[in-house]
């Protein structure tokens, strides 16, 4: 009894495409052709396709099976590995499924943590986001936790929109004035948040990387006027810790 490559792809229930990848990294010997030149697959093919595919089934990579299809009938280091694999999968997964009902329950945003999620007054621009969603890979899980309960408790602010759309070419009157109105809205969120953690203080990665990536990350998604605002405002306010050696770094405006 023989088989064409696509008569045992279908008895085995997989596809022309999988059988001659299997030939090309070694799982599936290649069997004898015919007189026309056609492959004919024979018993101990279809026999040896069968494993592959319940191994593939059951969740094992092509690289393990190499290693498992020829073990016997229990290769038992293999699945106990594969098990736990799939056992940290699931975990992952039901992470993520309790996260995205957070996202659907709540309305948030897809691309930022839930514990990011804007208050239903919060008003986030493109840029507010991006520079949040950068922050959420510098800080650890205090930090997040903290900035996370500022962010939903956001009051809206029209200052807000004006510095958005402040132009690279602001003259110096419209730059002082937005910091003068600027200043009292700060400090109000630093009372209400008085606890708030310095972003550069016990970072993962240590402080002058989260420096050197803060200020790359700024200088990309704010003008030069917005900048100068920026450093101004938080050198009035009182947060050094906030500010870049070069005045350009001065962490989340928020």
């Amino acid at each position: 009894m023989s088989w064409s490559t696509r008569e045992i792809a279908e008895l085995a229930g997989t596809s022309l495409r999988a059988v001659r990848h299997y030939h090309e990294v070694g799982l599936l010997a290649e069997p004898e052709r015919r007189d026309n030149g056609y492959k004919q697959y024979g018993v101990p093919h279809l026999v040896r396709l069968l494993r592959v595919k319940r191994l593939i089934d059951l969740g094992f990579s092509l690289n393990r099976i190499a290693e498992t299809v020829d073990e016997g009938e229990h290769p038992g280091q293999a699945l106990r590995t594969l098990d736990a694999e799939l056992a940290a999968t699931i975990e992952r997964l039901q992470r993520a499924r309790l996260e995205l009902a957070a996202l659907i329950d709540l309305r948030a945003p897809a691309d930022l943590p839930t514990e990011l999620t804007p208050g239903e007054a919060t008003v986030l621009s493109e840029t507010d986001r991006s520079l949040l969603l950068v922050m959420t890979r510098l800080m650890n899980g205090e930090q997040l936790q903290a900035y996370g309960a500022m962010v939903r408790n956001l009051p809206a602010h029209p200052i807000n929109r004006e510095f958005d759309e402040l132009p690279a070419d602001a003259g110096e009157h419209i730059r002082r004035d937005l910091v003068e109105r600027m200043v009292p809205y700060l400090r109000r969120l630093r009372q209400d948040h008085p606890d708030l953690p310095d972003l550069y203080a016990d970072a993962p990665r240590g402080e002058k990387f989260v420096r050197e990536t803060m200020r790359a990350v700024l200088r990309e998604l704010y003008n030069p006027a917005q900048l100068d605002v920026l450093h101004r405002t938080h050198v009035i306010v009182d947060e050094p810790t906030q500010l870049p050696p070069d005045h350009s770094d001065t962490g989340s405006r928020q």
